[in-house]
C-alpha cells in the first residue's frame, strides 16, 4: 500500500470490471496508477454479489435438473437431492478466486491499491478513509468513477433478509423458500427465477410492464414467458404493485393486474428485482463540474463527464448496466487519458445475455427498434429443436432470429433463445463488428452437428432459402 503522499496519473475508484480492468489498461499504458475500493477485496458487484455468484447457482440449478432428467439421456442415479450449503461453498470458492486472480493482477501491472471509500477532495485530489478511521490524501491528474449500482428497492419497503429480500440476500438464503414472488421481470428477476425453481421453490414471477425481459425483442419475451409456464412458473405481466404486508410467516402483496382487478398475492419470500440505482452518494461531486441526469453522471463519447479530470464508467453512467460494458468504457476512459484518441462505444452492438432456463441472448436492433428507425426489414428464424443436436440435448423450445436490412442485406440484429444462447451470441458479436451481411451467415459453414447451425439455417429461411424447415 502506497503512502498518503503519493501522487498519481490516474485514481479509479471503485474495482469492479469498469474499474479494475481500466487500472491494468493505464499501467500497461505507463501511467502511475492507483485503485481504490471500500470493499473488503476487489471485484466490485459483479464479483461479489451479482455476475459471477448468480452464474454459479445457476449452473449449480442446471446440473440438478440434468440430474432428475438423467434417466432420459439412459443414466441411472440415485435418489437427486439437492445440498444448498454445497452449493454456496462452490459459489464462495469461485469467488474467492476470482478475487484473489484480481488481488495478482494488481501487483503483476504495479497498481497502487488503497482499501476504504474515495471520493473527490477538490482538483486533483482523492481522500481515502479507511474502516479504522483513518484518511490519506491522494493527488491525480485524473479521476475514472467506477462505483457502480446497489439494488433498487420499492418505495417505503425495506429489505429484512428474511422476508423482503433483494439480489444480494438471494444468494446467501440458507434456505429454500417454499413459495417466492418475484417483483420484476427483467434479467435478474428471470434469473432468480430460473434459480429457485429449479431448487424447488413455487415461484410467482411480477412484472408490471406487458411482457418479461421487456428491453428484448418481443418474440423472445414471448418464447421465454412461455417457457416459464411450460416449467410450472406463474407470470404475471401488465401487473402493478398496490402494497406489500410482512407478516411472521410470509408476505402479502397486493397487486392490480389491467386484465384481472386487484388481487393479494401470498409468499414466504418477496424478491425486489425492480432494477439498480447509480451508487453517487458521498463521492464530491458537489462543487465540481459533474452533472447528474435522473442520478446517473452525464459524460460524452469517451466516458469524459464535465469536469475535464474527471471520468465515468459501468453503472454509474446511462448505458446498459452490463459488466462487459464497463470494462470497455474503462479501457475507453484510460486510453483518452492517455491521450489515444479511441473508438467510442457503439452501444446498439452490445450482447444481452440473460442466463435464465431457457437462456436468452442478443445483439443488435430488435426487431421492433429496426422498424422504428425506417429500416425495411426481413426476419428468419430456424427452431432449435429441430436441430440434430437439438434433439441430441433434448431442446424444448428456442429459436435463432435474425433481423436484416431489405436493400442491401445488412445483418442488425441476432436473438435467440436456447441452450448456449449466452455462447452462440459471440458469432453475432463478431458478425456485427465485421459488417456483415445477411448472406455472409449463410455461406459460412457452420460444424455440424452444432446448436450454431440455427444460425446460417435462420440466415437462408430469411432469403426464402431454407433447407430443413
Amino acid at each position: 500500500m502506497a503512502d498518503s503522499q503519493s501522487s498519481f496519473d490516474v485514481i479509479i475508484i471503485g474495482s469492479g470490471p469498469g474499474g479494475y480492468i481500466a487500472a491494468i489498461r493505464a499501467a500497461q499504458l505507463g501511467l502511475k496508477t492507483a485503485l481504490v475500493e471500500k470493499g473488503g477485496a476487489l471485484g466490485g458487484t459483479c464479483l461479489h454479489v451479482g455476475c459471477i455468484p448468480t452464474k454459479a447457482l445457476l449452473y449449480s440449478a442446471e446440473v440438478l435438473e440434468i440430474a432428475r432428467e438423467a434417466s432420459r439421456f439412459g443414466v441411472r442415479t440415485g435418489e437427486v437431492k439437492l445440498d444448498l450449503a454445497a452449493v454456496h461453498k462452490h459459489k464462495t470458492d469461485v469467488v474467492r478466486r476470482q478475487a484473489k486472480g484480481i488481488e495478482f493482477l494488481m501487483k503483476k501491472n504495479g497498481i497502487a491499491v488503497f482499501q476504504g471509500h474515495g471520493r473527490l477532495k477538490g482538483p486533483g485530489k482523492v481522500e481515502v478513509a479507511a474502516r479504522d478511521g483513518s484518511r490519506q490524501h491522494l493527488g491525480t491528474k485524473s479521476v475514472i468513477l467506477a462505483t457502480g449500482s446497489s439494488p433498487a428497492m420499492l418505495p417505503g419497503l425495506k429489505a429484512d433478509g428474511t422476508r423482503v429480500i433483494t439480489s444480494t440476500e438471494a444468494l446467501a438464503l440458507e434456505f429454500v423458500p417454499r413459495t417466492m414472488i418475484i417483483l420484476g421481470a427483467g434479467a435478474v428477476g428471470v434469473e432468480f427465477a430460473s434459480i429457485y425453481s429449479r431448487f424447488g421453490s413455487s415461484v410467482t414471477l411480477v412484472e408490471m410492464l406487458p411482457r418479461v425481459l421487456p428491453i428484448e425483442d418481443e418474440d423472445s419475451s414471448a418464447e421465454l414467458h412461455k417457457a416459464f409456464r411450460k416449467r410450472g412458473l406463474e407470470v404475471r405481466v401488465g401487473t402493478r404493485v398496490e402494497g406489500v404486508k410482512v407478516a411472521d410467516r410470509g408476505v402479502e402483496v397486493q397487486v392490480q393486474s389491467e386484465k384481472g382487478g386487484k388481487e393479494t398475492l401470498k409468499a414466504d419470500v418477496l424478491l425486489v428485482a425492480a432494477g439498480r440505482r447509480p451508487v453517487t452518494d458521498d463521492l464530491g461531486l458537489e462543487g465540481t463540474k459533474v452533472e447528474l441526469e435522473r442520478g446517473f453522471v452525464k459524460v460524452n463519447g469517451r466516458m469524459r463527464t464535465g469536469d475535464p479530470a474527471v471520468y465515468a464508467v459501468g453503472d454509474l453512467v446511462p448505458t446498459p448496466a452490463l459488466a462487459h460494458v464497463a470494462a470497455h468504457e474503462g479501457i475507453v476512459a484510460v486510453e483518452a487519458i492517455a491521450g489515444r484518441n479511441p473508438e467510442p462505444i457503439n452501444y446498439d452492438r452490445v450482447p444481452s445475455c440473460t442466463y435464465s432456463e431457457p437462456e436468452v441472448a442478443s445483439i443488435g436492433l430488435t426487431e421492433q427498434a429496426a422498424r422504428a428507425r425506417g429500416h425495411k426489414v426481413r426476419t428468419g428464424r430456424f427452431p432449435i429443436p429441430v436441430l440434430g443436436k437439438g434433439r441430441i440435448v433434448l431442446a424444448q423450445e428456442g429459436f435463432i432470429k435474425l433481423v436484416g436490412e431489405e436493400r442491401y442485406d445488412e445483418l442488425l440484429g441476432i436473438h435467440i433463445v436456447g441452450p448456449k444462447a449466452t455462447e452462440l451470441i459471440g458469432e453475432g458479436g463478431m458478425a456485427l463488428r465485421l459488417e456483415s451481411t445477411v448472406e455472409d451467415l449463410f455461406h459460412a459453414i457452420h460444424a455440424h452437428p452444432t446448436l450454431s447451425e440455427g444460425m446460417g439455417e435462420a440466415a437462408l429461411n430469411l432469403h426464402a432459402r431454407g433447407i430443413h424447415l
